[in-house]
């Protein structure tokens, strides 16, 4: 059995949004689910000075059925000295890596009321408009098959629990 794989996304939509939606698709899944609460450390740049912080982390871990072992955490993180950029990190079991991977991030990124990889004007302004998180969550995404172009969102996508993730190996 393949490792475990890490795959951290910065999203323009909060923490509970995040595990809102992947709540969601564990329930219609029929898996079962637990839910942990706890803290990080993260790093805060004044002016030139790193301040370490703590912030509130949220996480959803599968315990049952073809998702067991996979989990999702969400926190924020306050990069400057306003705003902040939500971080979501999976940690998908080794049969979900691959097409079910892509299709698990495509059903949880269609459940959003907005565009993951996409931010306001405003938030951008407010967070740092030339950070380089802009651009690099577009980038993210595009590697995970996603059309990260103005008409690539909303997404069109039938999610059918009873057939998926498909685990099947490629003939």
């Amino acid at each position: 059995m393949a490792r475990p794989r890490r795959v951290t996304l910065e999203v323009s939509v909060t923490p509970t949004q995040a595990i809102r939606a992947f709540r969601q698709i564990a329930d219609s899944s029929g898996w079962e689910w637990d839910r942990e609460e706890g803290s990080r450390m993260v790093d805060r740049w004044m002016v030139i000075v790193p301040l370490t912080r703590t912030t509130r982390t949220f996480r959803l871990i599968i315990n049952s059925g073809e998702g067991d072992g996979l989990s999702l955490t969400a926190w924020q993180e306050i990069g400057g000295s306003a705003g902040g950029v939500t971080k979501v990190e999976w940690i998908i079991p080794g049969h979900l890596t691959g097409k079910p991977l892509q299709e698990l991030l495509r059903v949880w990124s269609a459940k959003h009321p907005r565009c993951p990889w996409r931010w306001t004007f405003w938030e951008r302004s407010i967070i740092g408009y030339l950070l380089p998180v802009w651009r690099r969550s577009r980038k993210d995404f595009k590697k995970f098959g996603f059309d990260t172009s103005r008409r690539g969102w909303p997404l069109e996508f039938n999610f059918e629990p009873s057939k998926w993730p498909d685990t099947r190996e490629e003939e």
